[in-house]
């Protein structure tokens, strides 16, 4: 009998997957699963009850024999060599022009050698970053697709209805060949990570130097997000106050350690960025505190051996304007860091993205989906091809305005010890790339001085080297 009639697969019934695949059948695609692990099995069928729109197996041929032709597979799997397991799993029971799909946070240069190995068999691969969390695959996330084009047309009908929307429109899009995909994922990653740095240390600044209860914390944060500051990351924010501890009778934020982990994503985008020459420091620094922020025992006796000043008083309302201020300016500064990235990283890899595009697909779904993504799919549109954001003309008065708030805010900061290493990297990078000159010709100076690497002249063209000490 043939049971051939099942839309779409899905390995990897996690969470994540479970969510994904249910999406799936909501939106009327015939869905099937596949998972070692029969308890993930049994939840998915627990949680689908129609039974002829949902299903899954623990036997992988069960699972590749119930899905229509061309197969459409997708993995949402851990990074690494879980993925290169699960295809190695599927491929005897394949067919030419069966298609994979990598929905994970794949590196993507292991996106590129999949697909290569993969088209060697006749199978279409690509890979296909998805993004917000487990909600949002339950209820539309952001999915940012790439590679193989004509294997992608036979998956964006579902990719399309399962999709956020924003305006109605989907937040999904083919971004471009290769790895497009997995490296527009990365780099989206990366930003997540300097937004997150840059709304807890408002939130640290508020908290020692107004003393707001975690209330009022809720309260600020809520009417951030009503205005220019609505974002997923805002949103979650304030909501986080108000949660109480199951445990004790205290705020849950409150007794959560300060030791944040990672996945490896802002380590990738950041690492990346130096291969291609593209300063991304807010994000560096994004990654390197969650890395002092592991040091916990080390900090503590640090702590103890150095002294602090006291905070001084501000004007809580002041404050708090010029805070709201800071973290708009620098939300700005991630996401120009980010594109910056992307637009250089097309152009390397041969992508060819389409930056207004990829604006759009953030707009809902994903974990920096933020209303100021309207407004740069907007400057996009006028203009894909400028380089940096900052160099958009809509842009210049939103950041201007900003920058005496920000400047006071840092150094109110620094003043009073209270550490806001992603705000300050914003602030200097802004500074450094709106400045037609930099101190770099005395770099120059020294590295030709004790090496002989050679100088560029400001008055004449040419390669140019100096035997100093008076040399002639």
């Amino acid at each position: 009998m043939d049971n051939r009639n099942y839309d779409f697969g899905l390995v990897g019934l996690g969470v994540m997957g479970r969510n994904f695949i249910l999406n799936v059948a909501d939106n009327n695609f015939k869905a099937f699963g596949y998972d070692l692990d029969p308890e993930k099995v049994e939840a998915l069928k627990t949680e689908g009850g129609d039974l002829d729109k949902v299903s899954a197996s623990t036997e992988i041929r069960t699972f590749v024999d119930s899905l229509t032709l061309p197969r459409k597979i997708m993995l949402l799997v851990p990074a690494g060599k879980i993925v290169d397991q699960a295809i190695e799993s599927l491929l005897p029971y394949l067919d030419k022009e069966d298609i994979i799909i990598d929905g994970g946070n794949s590196f993507f240069t292991d996106t590129d050698r999949r697909e290569a190995y993969l088209k060697e068999k006749g199978i279409h691969f690509f890979g296909s970053g998805v993004s917000g969390g487990a909600e949002g695959a339950r209820k539309g996330p952001s999915i940012m697709p790439g590679g193989d084009k004509a294997a992608y047309e036979h998956v964006r009908p579902i990719f399309e209805a399962v999709s956020a929307k924003y305006k109605g429109e989907p937040c999904v899009a083919y971004l471009g060949p290769k790895s497009a995909g997995n490296y527009v994922k990365m780099v989206h990653n990366g930003i997540e990570y300097a937004m997150m740095q840059l709304t807890s240390e408002i939130y640290d600044l508020l908290k020692k130097s107004c003393d707001l209860s975690n209330e009022a914390l809720h309260q600020v944060y809520s009417k951030w997000n009503e205005g220019r500051l609505q974002s997923f990351l805002v949103e979650i924010t304030a909501e986080i106050f108000t949660q109480k501890d199951e445990l004790t009778a205290a705020d849950l934020v409150d007794m959560i350690l300060d030791k944040a982990k990672q996945k490896g994503t802002g380590k990738w985008t950041s690492q990346n960025a130096m291969d291609l020459g593209i300063p991304v420091p807010t994000i560096d620094m994004a990654v390197s505190m969650r890395e002092i922020s592991a040091l916990k025992d080390e900090r503590v006796q640090a702590d103890k051996l150095y002294s602090r000043p006291e905070v001084t008083d501000k004007p809580k309302e002041e404050l708090i304007a010029q805070a709201e201020q800071a973290l708009y300016f620098s939300f700005i500064i991630a996401y120009a860091q980010g594109l910056h990235q992307l637009m250089y990283a097309s152009k390397d890899y041969g992508y060819d993205l389409d930056m207004a595009t990829i604006a759009k697909i953030w707009r809902a779904g994903c974990i920096i989906r933020a209303g100021l993504l309207a407004d740069i799919a907007e400057a996009y549109t006028a203009d894909n091809s400028i380089p940096n954001l900052l160099l958009s003309p809509s842009f210049v008065p939103k950041v201007q305005g900003t920058l005496p708030a920000v400047r006071e805010v840092v150094a109110y900061a620094a003043q009073n010890g209270i550490p806001v290493p992603g705000l300050s990297s914003a602030l200097s990078y802004f500074d450094a790339y709106t400045s037609t000159k930099l101190p770099l010709n005395l770099i120059q100076a020294q590295r030709d001085h004790f090496g002989s690497h050679t100088y560029e002249r400001t008055d004449r063209e040419g390669i140019f080297h100096t035997e100093w000490g008076g040399k002639q």
